[in-house]
């Protein structure tokens, strides 16, 4: 089966390798233009023309998917199946229904539930306890398509929103590679999606100061579904600090919300449930990422400091 893969960042990795170590006929893979990065800025390729190119496959990096050069590509290509990872662009309908078998797509969620852009983080700020991986057959609404294979995994309760992105990275691969094992021996059965559905939008800036007043789980559940990126912050001693891991623990206080309790081998602090919680891993402005620990060496708080209740800076 002739494939073009399309797709832009790390978490669609996997999926090309195994379409490689498949066995699978990739004429051709469709990326994002390279961007510049660092403090040089030089032009850098995105993570899945890197992959391409180690194996010599066809890279395309079409700045619009709707003036005529992608369905150029596309007449010369001929491929039979686009796979659709991650990519980064909406498709217009003659590129999504020109292969003889249309377009499929890894979605990092259980569909209809999490449609959007970033539902790996979404389900954890929500404090789901699974989520999982659908491939879909795309139509030209956003993740609305037939669903095609499901596979799901629980979500810890410390499971960062990196670690949760490498593990549906990886399970992904393998429902790509289920999803065209059927569609080869005819065994695919698309169900339309139904029930209840939300969108999990872009993450950005705005979601990142962390609200002391709500619970020590919501605030736990907020620093790690933002964790690595963009990181949730907190601002003390006029300092933003970004927050990457936090400890639930069973302790209570009556201090106000965001107030330090304690501050030993991490820094506890009163939510708005009079609970505790931990930081254990943080970066002050202008330092690398370390444990709280390391932090507190050179920062000595006192029990009954506080953390600003908003970051408006």
């Amino acid at each position: 089966m002739r494939i073009v893969f399309m797709g832009t960042p790390d978490f669609a990795v996997p999926c090309l390798q195994r379409l490689i170590a498949d066995g699978e006929e990739v004429v051709g893979v469709f990326t994002q233009p390279d961007k510049p990065k660092g403090r040089g800025y030089a032009l850098t390729p995105p993570p899945v023309k890197a992959e391409a190119l180690k194996h010599n496959i066809p890279v395309f990096q079409p700045k619009s998917m709707r003036d005529g050069e992608a369905l150029a590509v596309l007449e010369q290509l001929r491929p039979d199946l686009s796979v659709v990872v991650a990519y980064g662009k909406i498709l217009p309908k003659e590129i999504l229904y020109f292969p003889k078998y249309n377009s499929i797509n890894i979605h990092a969620s259980l569909l209809p539930k999490y449609r959007g852009a970033a539902p790996i983080q979404w389900v954890i700020l929500n404090g789901e306890e699974k989520t999982g991986v659908t491939s879909m057959q795309m139509d030209d609404g956003i993740d609305t398509g037939d669903m095609l294979l499901k596979a799901e995994i629980s979500i810890p309760p410390n499971m960062s929103g990196g670690e949760l992105h490498d593990a549906l990275s990886s399970l992904g691969a393998q429902v790509l590679s289920d999803t065209l094992k059927a569609l080869k021996s005819g065994a695919l059965h698309p169900t339309p999606q139904t029930g209840e559905s939300n969108y999990a939008p872009m993450l950005t800036k705005a979601l990142c100061p962390i609200d002391f007043s709500r619970s020590a789980q919501e605030i736990h559940n907020h620093v790690r579904g933002l964790s690595p990126f963009p990181a949730a912050t907190a601002v003390l001693h006029g300092k933003r600090i970004k927050i990457y891991r936090t400890q639930l623990t069973e302790n209570r206080s009556a201090a106000s919300a965001g107030t330090i309790v304690s501050a030993a081998d991490g820094i506890e602090v009163a939510c708005g449930d009079g609970r505790t919680l931990c930081i254990t891993e943080l970066q002050p402005e202008g330092k690398k990422r370390m444990t709280a620990k390391a932090f507190l060496v050179g920062h000595k708080l006192q029990a009954g400091e506080r953390f600003a209740e908003s970051d408006t800076r």
